[in-house]
């Protein structure tokens, strides 16, 4: 039966309470046996000189001194009352044979006395002996003896006998009192006892409190303990060590859970057995061979008999030595891992079934990637090509401007002798109204020219995007930079705009310049959405996956349910100006931080942009 320490405690202050009880009860029983024995021995002495004086008087008148004894009433009285005395059994004279001539009881006289213990022997011995003879079970009669002279002659003895059992009865009677205060003071004890273990180990159950929740996981727990003592010091000890137990374990969760995201999303199947052959974890791509509900049974119970997988396991247990790769049909290679744990000692084998049809995807894909890259490179290369000669173009339809502007500013060619003043003015106004024409088109080509340089310009920002300068940036300040811009735009329209962006909002990982390009891009679209007026909404807020999330919502036309899933294409737009390249730079700038974004929308009631881009971690 397990004890407390509660109990422990108060068993060991009863315990010292009751030893020294016990030992001032010893001390005590043995001083009041000495006691009662003392008194015992002066009552038989006083009874024994009451009976000496009376017989020296009858002996002195007497020529028979025996009978004369015997005779005697006065004698006979306090021979017989004697009786009567605490402690007293009987009374006798004996002669110098050790025969009785008188005594309490008749039927004795003449015959011999029996041998009894002296009393006065007793008190000289030591106290435990004298509890013994008082306690003996059967009890006994010791005697106070006295010699009587006749004469100078011996004459015979005067002997009191006491009963050691009436002395125990005294003696008890007298202890009574005092068993009654020691049982007592023990109770006391036991209550003083509970009071201190309470007091005592409060800050212990404290302790013990605080390591069961922190054993259930509990993280940051604190103890609020007296700082004055040993106790204290214990309670500062153990905040630090779970401020650093609390530390570690999010640091290890953390690390975990990363862990187990990657196993979870690795293309590889992967498998752990314990040394029995047991299995302990299968990752989702290895569960159709390997269920997650078979945790815990054994291997040769999952896979029959030649499987390769159980083989090569198998043989990996049986040898300690990690085998493969070894290639199973045409799409999966094998390969175990034997871990060793710091003894040595086998701990467990890992099983990695590699996907080749995968890897193969992999290849393509990056194949198809680098082919990407190239054909990036040549498209910015032409583009970079295309743009020289447009740039050639403007120069050259500038140029062109100003002849045509220059030769509308010259003096009319003067007409023949037969020409007429009317004549000239017609000729000149025709000339006039060739140049506006000719201006006209000059300024359709140089628009189109501009338009077609826009279109090269958005493509190669495109193809070739800035590099990133990733930092810590505060959405709040961004939007700050942008709300001015889109203020005068939303005015332009009739358009309010509402800002719903918390001060601690956490900050993004992100490049401040381009967030800001797609902040700006998604707002103006917004405002542009509503030419009859409306409300743009623009809110933020922490988003699970450790994610912030921005929010664009507009009350304009919306988009069409067929064009919804083209509006970030390159080169796709509704708008009678635009270049469709706005949302498709918004996409990709968006894809370069790692972050998402979403649309939804209805027609005729407004569209939403949702942005999820990735937190800033504290360090």
């Amino acid at each position: 039966m397990r004890v407390g320490i509660k109990a422990k405690q108060i068993a060991a202050v009863t315990a010292i309470v009751g030893m020294a009880v016990v030992t001032l009860s010893v001390v005590h029983v043995t001083r009041l046996a000495r006691v009662v024995l003392h008194e015992s021995q002066a009552r038989g002495q006083l009874l024994a000189n009451a009976i000496f004086h009376r017989a020296r008087e009858v002996v002195a008148t007497s020529t028979e001194p025996y009978d004369a004894l015997r005779a005697d009433p006065g004698l006979r009285a306090i021979l017989e009352s004697s009786i009567y005395g605490e402690n007293v059994t009987d009374a006798a004279i004996l002669d110098t044979m050790g025969v009785v001539q008188a005594a309490s009881d008749r039927t004795q006289e003449g015959t011999p006395w029996p041998a009894r213990g002296d009393l006065d022997s007793l008190l000289n011995s030591s106290a435990v002996e004298q509890l013994r003879v008082i306690y003996s079970r059967d009890g006994q009669t010791l005697e106070v003896r006295q010699p009587m002279l006749l004469g100078d002659q011996a004459f015979g003895s005067i002997r009191i006998g006491l009963s050691t059992v009436l002395v125990r009865r005294e003696l008890n009677g007298s202890l009574r009192p005092a068993i009654n205060i020691a049982l007592v003071f023990l109770g006391i004890a036991v209550v003083v006892a509970a009071l201190l273990a309470q007091l005592l180990l409060r800050p212990i159950n404290v302790l013990r409190s605080g390591l069961t929740r922190l054993g259930k996981g509990e993280f940051g727990v604190t103890l609020d303990l007296p700082q004055d003592d040993e106790f204290g010091e214990l309670g500062n000890f153990f905040n630090t060590v779970s401020q650093q137990l609390s530390a570690d374990r999010n640091l290890l969760a953390g690390q975990k859970a990363n862990l187990q995201s990657a196993v979870e999303h690795l293309e590889d199947a992967v498998a752990l057995f314990n040394p029995h052959g047991e299995l302990l974890f299968s990752n989702p791509a290895m569960q159709p061979r390997l269920p997650a509900a078979a945790t815990g049974r054994a291997l040769s119970g999952l896979l029959p008999d030649g499987d390769a997988y159980r083989g090569l396991v198998e043989e990996t247990l049986a040898t300690r030595v990690s085998r493969g790769p070894v290639q199973v049909g045409d799409d999966a290679l094998l390969m175990t891992h034997a871990i060793a744990g710091m003894d040595g000692q086998l701990v467990g084998v890992l099983l990695v079934s590699r996907n080749l049809s995968y890897l193969s995807r992999v290849q393509s894909t990056l194949a198809y990637s680098r082919k990407l890259v190239a054909l990036g490179r040549l498209t910015a290369g032409i583009a970079h090509e295309v743009k020289n000669p447009l740039n050639a173009m403007m120069i050259h339809l500038e140029l062109l401007r100003t002849k045509i502007r220059q030769s509308m500013m010259r003096e009319p060619i003067p007409v023949g002798a037969g020409a007429t003043a009317s004549a000239s003015l017609a000729q000149a106004s025709a000339a006039e109204a060739a140049g506006a024409g000719a201006l006209q088109h000059v300024g359709v080509i140089e628009s189109e020219i501009r338009r077609l340089d826009e279109v090269v310009q958005g493509f190669l920002k495109f193809v070739r995007p800035e590099d990133l300068r990733l930092q810590p940036v505060p959405l709040r300040a961004i939007l700050d930079e942008v709300l001015p811009v889109v203020q005068s735009e939303a005015a332009a329209n009739g358009v309010r705009v509402e800002v719903s962006v918390p001060e601690q909002l956490p900050a993004v990982n992100g490049d401040s310049a381009m967030l800001r390009q797609v902040f700006l891009n998604l707002c103006l679209n917004a405002c542009q959405a509503m030419p009859q007026g409306g409300t743009l909404r623009l809110s933020a807020a922490a988003a699970s996956g450790d994610r912030v999330e921005i929010t664009f919502e507009d009350t304009g036309v919306g988009i069409p349910a067929d064009h919804l899933g083209k509006i970030f294409d390159l080169y796709f737009t509704t708008k009678d100006h635009g270049t469709g390249i706005g949302l498709s730079m918004v996409y990709r700038i968006v894809q370069l931080h790692d972050g998402e974004i979403e649309v939804q929308s209805t027609p005729g009631r407004g569209t939403t942009f949702r942005v999820l881009l990735p937190r800033t971690h504290d360090v």
